[in-house]
């Protein structure tokens, strides 16, 4: 990394905020209870004293990730090897980029948010009370201006992830690079004019819900791009199933159907009837537990044979990713039915009817947590290098098949393409 003190710090304040953000638990009261989003006025009128121990950890994370941002943009653009152009880099090296610029774009918009909290919360401020001349619902927009590029941050190194994974195990260049990168951009643009699509309930005017409706249509477009591109590059490709590839897949299929619950929500007179019930649970958890989750799983079994030097257990690796494929579905598709059924989130208890369903998400619950314990195991072994050597192109010979790889130019320039013999 071009800044490598600057790495180091930017990861160790990390573990001194959570612990900040831990020590509110023994406060009188309690710790923060007023829900992850934050809200006001549950964070500015109703709160306990933790308030100030949890906006002063949020501070420091997000001193951290604008750091972290800066590197990785300061490495990419000076750093590259001779002959590394723009449109050469490897796709996760440009969706790393990508996030890096929404990161410090967006991260300063939440310190605003929690500190006008904070001042409303101690010094006698009304950004967020109506009493005071101040409007509630203004905290979700810098909340959700900040809320909706941060899923984005989450879920751009995944698609940078599978992008370098697909082509590897269809032993073909990724179909078609240019509009994968200009895809991510154009995504990383779009979800800064998408912010209220969380707010449609709330009383905007239509003219404004028109607008955050089609912007939200419009930014399932390029991820379509992406998800076609995906497909096309394993169209008629030389595939294997290894791990990572499984996770790959898995990922492509149960993110799209992310995305269609998401274009679902997308459409404002629907998501009257959707807003705030199980629905909208499943289908952020199938873009991002099936989507991020399963992309950094199938990242580690890509890359550890490279970090360790050994090869994992492929027996454990094959359960690992069974159990957790059957249960994370067990888990989050009953959520679509009980959710249209009108079940609310955020309330402790449901009405009788639910409680089959409720059954059945407890179960695939439980299963996928207790999945990750052979994870957990297979890492353990790897670390402690067990198992056979891993080659210096572990992937490349996978299932008997040879790569000639045309001299001089290297493949990952896309200039020349492996062939399969």
């Amino acid at each position: 990394m071009a800044l490598p003190r600057m790495n180091n710090w930017s990861f160790w304040i990390l573990p001194f905020a959570f612990l900040i953000l831990l020590s509110s638990l023994f406060l009188e009261g309690g710790g923060p209870n007023f829900g992850w989003t934050f809200y006001a006025p549950l964070s500015t009128t109703y709160s306990n004293d933790s308030t100030a121990l949890f906006v002063f950890s949020v501070h420091i994370m997000g001193a951290s990730s604008i750091m972290g941002a800066i590197n990785v943009i300061v490495t990419i653009f000076n750093m590259r090897a001779p002959g590394m152009t723009w449109m050469k880099m490897p796709l996760f090296v440009w969706t790393w980029l990508i996030t890096a610029f929404l990161l410090i774009a967006v991260m300063p918009v939440l310190a605003g948010a929690v500190t006008m909290v904070l001042t409303d919360k101690f010094f006698g401020t009304s950004f967020f009370n109506a009493a005071g001349g101040g409007d509630p619902v203004l905290f979700q927009h810098i909340f959700w201006f900040f809320g909706h590029p941060e899923v984005y941050i989450m879920i751009l190194p995944a698609f940078g992830i599978i992008s370098q994974i697909v082509p590897t195990f269809s032993r073909k260049p990724l179909f078609g690079y240019a509009s994968m990168v200009y895809a991510t951009a154009s995504i990383a643009l779009l979800s800064f004019i998408v912010w209220a699509h969380h707010m449609f309930t709330t009383g905007m005017p239509v003219a404004a819900e028109l607008f955050f409706m089609f912007a939200t249509m419009l930014i399932s477009v390029p991820t379509g791009v992406k998800v076609f591109n995906w497909v096309a590059t394993m169209w008629r490709g030389a595939i294997t199933f290894e791990i990572p590839m499984l996770f790959a897949l898995a990922f492509i299929v149960l993110f799209t159907i992310g995305g269609f619950s998401g274009l679902m929500l997308a459409i404002t007179p629907v998501d009257f009837q959707y807003h705030d019930t199980y629905f909208v649970v499943a289908h952020f958890h199938y873009v991002l537990v099936t989507g991020a989750v399963f992309s950094i799983m199938a990242a580690v079994y890509y890359w550890l044979p490279k970090w360790c030097g050994k090869m994992y257990d492929l027996g454990l690796a094959k359960w690992h990713f069974w159990c957790s494929l059957i249960s994370v579905n067990v888990l989050f598709f009953p959520m679509h039915f009980v959710g249209l059924a009108g079940m609310p989130r955020r309330i402790p208890d449901y009405a009788l009817q639910f409680a089959d369903f409720n059954k059945w998400i407890s179960i695939g619950g439980f299963a996928f947590g207790l999945s990750q314990l052979i994870f957990l195991a297979l890492l353990i072994k790897a670390c402690r290098k067990q198992g056979e050597p891993a080659t210096d192109r572990v992937w490349e010979g996978a299932e008997g098949l040879e790569w000639e790889i045309p001299s001089p130019a290297p493949y990952h320039t896309f200039e020349t393409p492996p062939v399969v013999k």
